[in-house]
């Protein structure tokens, strides 16, 4: 009777284990169908790198996301959310990274509204204001924006995004924000949802739209991006390729410019089809049209003769887009690792951080530290542009 018993048991464990593996088995395949595969992106070389010198600004602990440069000088700077960070946004001061507005907003022990993994910024240097876009864990919190007054360090304006904007899923990854400080345009790269759209925020009435979900000009491009030899895809199965995720504003604000990393082409649309709220899904649709051709790319940045800086994480590399679409390299060096956003501050300096990604994502909190510290940098481009984005 005994050894019946425990035949059985046996059968039964076996047969459950099996279940186990295959249910894994297509979990697995499942992940990879929808993550997964691809080549991997190719890489451009846009010539010897124009500019011969970059000034190193910080040493961090921890990989920088976004950067924010006032006129004056002053340094924002959000702590990328995958380096898992104590402070999530900060000042550069003294040499430190100083929590902003204080340390109470860098975690939910002392407040209800708290920073939950910030990782752009940008600042309305006319207003002093300091905007911060909150993803929430990829919408799984929150999703926020946030503005600060940079001298009293006040909370000035709060919207929370509902979900049928933000949803599970989401990542609304980066913004730009209109000369008169009304209008902000946002990027849902969408990195797990793999939806992304285009959302815009209207100050003035607190009311925000999503466009352009799941168009071609928003998806990403099934390749592999290869940043300083580590194949972007984590367990075998998931390729870190979000979508739209670069974005910047012409500096006259009749044009958005925008791609996901691994896209081949840089999109622009005019602001006054994203502002029409009589267009159509279509008729927006229509007004986006192929700028230029483009490698992968990470952050955008403007300037007031319209050219549009992209940072390059597979090349190490800052590269220039002239107004003809003509890329140029400015810089290029392996301490450049994985270029991120980028902020112009006063007298045509351009800051950019290295966020390190390939050495920091899937990554213990011991192989993070041992990659440190890591660096935001500028350098002279030779042109013009207001400070904060």
């Amino acid at each position: 009777m005994r050894k019946t018993l425990t035949s059985q048991l046996a059968w039964w464990a076996s047969r459950l284990i099996g279940l186990l593996l295959l249910l894994l088995l297509i979990a697995v395949v499942v992940l990879r169908l929808r993550y997964g595969g691809g080549p991997d992106l190719p890489v451009h070389s846009y010539g010897e790198p124009a500019v011969s010198a970059m000034q190193k600004v910080a040493d961090l602990r921890y990989p920088p996301g976004n950067v924010a440069v006032s006129d004056a000088g002053r340094v924002f700077l959000t702590l990328h959310p995958e380096g898992r960070p104590a402070t999530k946004v900060a000042e550069w001061v003294g040499g430190e990274a100083r929590p902003f507005p204080d340390s109470s907003w860098q975690s939910n022990a002392e407040r209800r509204v708290y920073f939950q993994s910030p990782l752009a910024l940008r600042l309305d240097v006319p207003r002093n204001r300091l905007w911060v876009l909150d993803n929430a864990n990829h919408g799984f919190g929150q999703p926020r924006l946030l503005a600060f007054d940079i001298n009293s360090r006040k909370l000035l304006h709060q919207y929370d995004f509902p979900a049928e904007l933000a949803p599970r899923g989401s990542h609304l990854n980066d913004f730009q924000i209109s000369a008169d400080g009304r209008t902000f345009y946002i990027a849902d790269a969408s990195i797990l949802g793999l939806k992304p759209a285009l959302l815009v925020f209207d100050l003035k009435t607190n009311t925000a739209r999503r466009l352009l979900e799941r168009h071609v000009s928003v998806l990403a491009e099934r390749f592999v991006p290869v940043v300083q030899g580590r194949r972007m895809q984590l367990f075998g199965s998931f390729a870190i390729r979000p979508g739209v995720d670069s974005i910047a504003l012409s500096r006259d604000g009749e044009w958005l410019y925008f791609a996901a990393v691994t896209a081949q082409q840089m999109y622009r649309v005019p602001t006054s089809a994203l502002l029409d709220t009589k267009l159509s899904d279509t008729d927006l649709a229509e007004r986006v049209t192929v700028f230029a051709a483009k490698p992968g790319t990470d952050g955008l940045s403007s300037d007031d003769a319209g050219n549009i800086y992209l940072s390059s994480p597979e090349t190490s590399s800052i590269l220039k887009m002239q107004p003809s679409g003509e890329i140029t390299t400015l810089l290029q060096s392996e301490l450049i690792r994985w270029p991120d956003g980028f902020s112009f501050g006063a007298d045509g300096w351009l800051y950019f951080t290295t966020s390190a990604l390939h050495q920091v994502i899937g990554k213990s909190a011991a192989q993070i530290e041992a990659a440190g510290p890591y660096q935001l940098w500028r350098f002279q481009t030779g042109e013009t542009a207001t400070a904060g984005q």
